[in-house]
């Protein structure tokens, strides 16, 4: 698990926390019901209304993974890719329909399954990569969901904030109260900037990180399983793999004596 989410968004809240602190004043002030209801529910409403039910579903399935979503290892997929090349260049091509039984990926255990159907080569690239493009469109929506809640946010703030300006109007007659009715104004704009930049685009983004990583690792798959069905010899398919990856994304080789 990578908790960078976790971190980045605990820490800005912190800060959000230390600087009411170190202004003397209480977090319960920015605690008000009224304003918080308004921009998280027409938020979420109106990011709802901007899609569809399944997008809004399809985001909720995807929340978890932003905060506990494993990233993989490049090198590690490479290293299973050429295990299999090594397998397949001693027992045949029909061995890797025992590997695809072991497999827990399922986008391996079909590419693996076809290459020992005898799928043609060509076709198999096609099947792959519309399989790809499919689960990276599908990943993309849930992160998209949360970044139109992102954009939507800081307005619905400014909403809520005209909205209680206009019952600040209503109450010039007695000024005592004036000062906690505009303060309390101006909160809604507030939880609609931090939910905006502390959570909803934050989330946008991680999600549609997740969809780019796992784009690559099934990219690496394809290509690695194509050269495979094609006899590739593994040291060489190893290192076209490695060539597809960024340097600081892979671990550094040790240095020849």
């Amino acid at each position: 698990m990578d908790p960078a989410t976790i971190i980045g968004i605990v820490v800005a809240f912190g800060a959000l926390l230390a600087m009411l602190t170190l202004e003397g004043s209480n977090v319960s002030a920015i605690l008000l019901p009224a304003p918080m209801v308004l921009v998280f529910g027409a938020t979420i409403a109106v990011g709802i209304a901007s899609g569809t039910l399944k997008d809004m579903f399809l985001a909720v399935k995807a929340l978890p993974r932003a905060f506990t979503g494993k990233i993989a290892k490049p090198h590690e997929t490479i290293d299973q890719v050429v295990a299999l090349a090594e397998k397949a260049r001693r027992e045949g091509l029909l061995s890797l329909e025992q590997e695809a039984e072991a497999v827990d990926d399922p986008f391996l255990k079909n590419a693996l399954q076809n290459i020992a159907d005898g799928t043609d080569g060509e076709e198999l690239r096609v099947l792959l990569e519309d399989e790809i493009a499919t689960r990276t469109g599908s990943d993309r929506i849930a992160g998209k969901f949360f970044s139109t809640l992102g954009g939507f946010a800081p307005t619905v703030g400014i909403i809520g904030t005209v909205v209680s300006l206009t019952h600040v109007l209503e109450n010039l007659s007695t000024p005592d109260k004036l000062g906690p009715l505009i303060a309390s104004a101006f909160v809604a704009t507030l939880w609609g900037l931090l939910s905006a930049n502390f959570l909803w685009l934050p989330i946008g983004s991680r999600l549609r990180r997740l969809a780019d990583l796992e784009n690559q690792r099934m990219t690496l798959i394809m290509e690695g399983v194509l050269a495979v069905q094609a006899g590739s010899q593994p040291r060489l398919l190893g290192e076209r793999l490695r060539a597809m990856v960024p340097d600081n994304a892979l671990p550094k080789l040790p240095k020849a004596a």
